[in-house]
C-alpha cells in the first residue's frame, strides 16, 4: 500500500494516521523488530524505520542513545532493508544523507524497493543537492519526504514541498526531537502556511508523546508522528517483552487519541 492510499483511508475514516518511528537494530535487530511489530498491533499506521547515523544533528538526547546504542550493535544498511522487508505496514526510512551517498543513491532506492519500503524522510538533504536523489527515487516509485520548519520561508515551502510525495513532514518547533508536555502552537500555523502551497498530506512531528497531544495534532494535520516516546519507553524497560509491551500500550493510546480529533 502506498502512503497516499494510507492518508486516503485515514482520512475517510475522519481521522489523522498514527506515524511510528524506530531506530533500525536498538535494543538489537531482533529486538527491533519486535518493538516495530508492537507498534503496529497497537495502531500505528505508517512506520519509519531509523538508520542510525554517528552525528544526528536532528536528533535529541533519546534518539541519539537509541542510535548509539544500534550502531555499538553494528547495524548495517543491510540490516536496516532486512528491518523493513519484515514490517506489516506501509514504511519508510528515516536517514541523514551521508549513509545513503555511501551507499549509492540509486542501489539504495533499488534496495529500498526490493525490500518493499516505500518512502525515505531525508532531515537534511536540500533541494538543490536533490537531482541525483529525485532521478533515483522516481525510478524506483519510492517516496521523498523532506522536512520543513517554522522557520522556513513561504517561497521555499513551496520548492521543498514542490519536490515531496508521500507527504511533507513538517517540525512542530525549532530545535531537536523528543518528547514534551506540550506542543508548539506554531506547528498549526505552519500547517496552515503548507496546505496553501501543497495539496499533499501533512504529518507532525517532533514533541508528540501522549494520547492527549496525539488528538491535539489530529485537528489540524493529517499524520501524528511519534519517535522519543516510544524509545523512551524501551530505554526504561528492564527487558525487551517488557519494552514491547509499554510500546503496544502507548501505541494504542496515541491510537485512540488520533480518533478523538
Amino acid at each position: 500500500m502506498k502512503l497516499t492510499e494510507v492518508f486516503a483511508r485515514t482520512k475517510s475514516e475522519n481521522r489523522a494516521a498514527l506515524i511510528g518511528y524506530m531506530p533500525a537494530g536498538f535494543p538489537d535487530k531482533e529486538g527491533s523488530k519486535k518493538l516495530i511489530a508492537a507498534m503496529v498491533a497497537g495502531g500505528v499506521d505508517i512506520v519509519e524505520v531509523g538508520f542510525p547515523y554517528s552525528d544526528p544533528v536532528m536528533d535529541g538526547p533519546v534518539i541519539q542513545q537509541a542510535a548509539e546504542i544500534s550502531l555499538r550493535n553494528k547495524t548495517s544498511a543491510e540490516d536496516v532493508f532486512d528491518i523493513v522487508a519484515s514490517t506489516q505496514v506501509p514504511t519508510l526510512v528515516m536517514s541523514y544523507w551521508n549513509p545513503i551517498s555511501r551507499y549509492g543513491t540509486r542501489r539504495f532506492a533499488e534496495k529500498l524497493w526490493n525490500s518493499h519500503g516505500v518512502g525515505v524522510i531525508t532531515p537534511d538533504l536540500t533541494i538543490e543537492e536533490s537531482e541525483e536523489w529525485i532521478s533515483a527515487t522516481s525510478e524506483y516509485g519510492i517516496d521523498r519526504v523532506y522536512v520543513v520548519a517554522p522557520s522556513t520561508v513561504d517561497k521555499r515551502l513551496a520548492r521543498v514541498t514542490g519536490a515531496c510525495s508521500g507527504f511533507v513532514y513538517a517540525a512542530s518547533l525549532m530545535g531537536v526531537t523528543g518528547a514534551r508536555t506540550s506542543i508548539s502552537g506554531s506547528a498549526s500555523e505552519l500547517v496552515d502556511r503548507i496546505r496553501k502551497v501543497t495539496d499533499l498530506p501533512i504529518a507532525v512531528g517532533l514533541g508528540v508523546s501522549s494520547a492527549e497531544q496525539a488528538q491535539e495534532v489530529a485537528r489540524y494535520a493529517d499524520g501524528v508522528i511519534v519517535g522519543s516516546a516510544f524509545i523512551k519507553l524501551v530505554l526504561d524497560s528492564a527487558t525487551i517483552d517488557e519494552g514491547v509491551m509499554r510500546v503496544r500500550t502507548l501505541a494504542e493510546q496515541l491510537a485512540a487519541g488520533v480518533r478523538r480529533r
